[in-house]
């Protein structure tokens, strides 16, 4: 089977020419535009290779639906205002056919930016294009119980930097995190086993699994952090 290499993913051949066919809906755009007949493989590997485009996390383009899919689904539905179901389903393809790669709202040098309004983390390089988008989950707002104190789950906003990584876990009296970078405090973005898709964090940015050790060596000590409605 031929391959189609393009920077860090390796597309099969049919799921070039997928993007094609796909790509030809784009004058209408509709549910309806979608050959129905198109296989759940061949519809998953699409929006894998599209979602890749358009600079959402993906481990890997292989047609099969894991975390990092479903996430990256969900991270794409927050961006464009559509309902977070996760599901690959009609809507979402045909927004996904004509969708652009989302902008930034601050310019380079590199930085990254907790959107906390959407629900996503945008890595930004230095000539202020969005490299990465990731689903994320923030402070919930409500009050918790954390060794003897009351607080309330907020994610600080303004403009930080990061001042301290762990290469590795860290225990602490809210659970573990995995692999944190920390911008404010206490405050870090970090690998967590529970990245639903609303807020609902004690403070942290909560990041999936599959994507903590990958986060971890992009940021970097002095990396600006924005964090905004």
């Amino acid at each position: 089977m031929a391959i189609i290499t393009n920077m860090t993913r390796t597309v099969s051949k049919p799921a070039f020419i997928l993007i094609l066919m796909f790509t030809t809906l784009a004058i209408s755009a509709k549910a309806s535009d979608i050959p129905p007949a198109i296989h759940r493989a061949e519809r998953i590997g699409f929006a894998e290779t599209r979602l890749v485009e358009l600079g959402y996390w993906i481990t890997k383009v292989d047609n099969r639906f894991d975390d990092s899919t479903r996430q990256a689904i969900i991270a794409f539905q927050k961006v464009n205002g559509l309902k977070r179901t996760g599901v690959l389903d009609d809507e979402f393809l045909s927004k996904l056919v004509t969708a652009s790669r989302p902008a930034p709202k601050h310019a380079g040098p590199a930085h990254v930016e907790i959107d906390i309004s959407r629900q996503v983390i945008f890595l930004v390089d230095d000539e202020g294009q969005v490299t990465r988008v990731l689903s994320t989950s923030t402070g919930s707002g409500e009050r918790y119980l954390s060794e003897g104190k009351w607080d309330r789950a907020y994610t600080p906003r303004g403009t930080f930097k990061i001042y301290r990584q762990i290469k590795g876990n860290r225990k602490a009296p809210l659970g573990t995190l995995y692999y944190p970078s920390y911008f404010n405090g206490g405050w870090a973005i970090h690998g967590s086993n529970s990245v639903p898709a609303k807020a609902a964090s004690h403070g942290c940015a909560r990041i999936p699994r599959f994507a903590e050790k990958e986060m971890s060596s992009l940021l970097r000590v002095g990396m600006p952090v924005f964090v905004y409605d």
